[in-house]
């Protein structure tokens, strides 16, 4: 990637498939969403996935979910390609899916963190959100997560 990549933050189509599949099983080790899982996530109204196109490759996704009757959003995946990681790609796909959320009404977003992933605690805190719990044992390798939350109303100054 060059210093100044031309990054497009769309929401994701049936044709990202399979390049969204190779991103979940390049980031992460275990509980990688599987491909029918994406597909399901990618085509469903209480869902949006959203990714990070540089050029006409994919190089980072997110996933929102959304429950009906709920006001809160929750982040279910991000990932970033190696390549991509450390130009800011993470956060563009985090204000992207807070943006969609309050779009769909909402006013909070929650998520869970590997205890031992301390780049996304780093920017998810950089980014304004504040644990509040942990879920022991919340990964199939047995890791603990910490939980966190972000208000997605706008405040404004007196």
């Amino acid at each position: 990637m060059t210093s100044a990549p031309r990054l497009a933050i769309r929401s994701a189509t049936v044709g990202d498939l399979n390049a969204l599949h190779d991103l979940e099983t390049r980031s992460f080790t275990s509980d990688q969403v599987s491909r029918r899982a994406l597909a399901h996530l990618v085509m469903r109204a209480h869902a949006a996935t959203l990714v990070a196109d540089h050029d006409g490759q994919i190089v980072g996704s997110v996933i929102v979910r959304f429950r009906r009757g709920s006001r809160s959003a929750r982040i279910y995946s991000i990932a970033v390609a190696s390549v991509a990681r450390g130009q800011g790609v993470g956060a563009r796909l985090l204000h992207a899916a807070e943006d969609t959320a309050r779009h769909a009404g909402c006013t909070r977003m929650h998520l869970e963190i590997r205890k031992d992933n301390a780049a996304s605690i780093s920017l998810f805190e950089k980014l304004g959100y504040r644990r509040f719990a942990q879920y022991p044992g919340y990964y199939e390798d047995g890791m603990d997560a910490w939980r966190y939350e972000k208000s997605l109303v706008q405040r404004t100054d007196p």
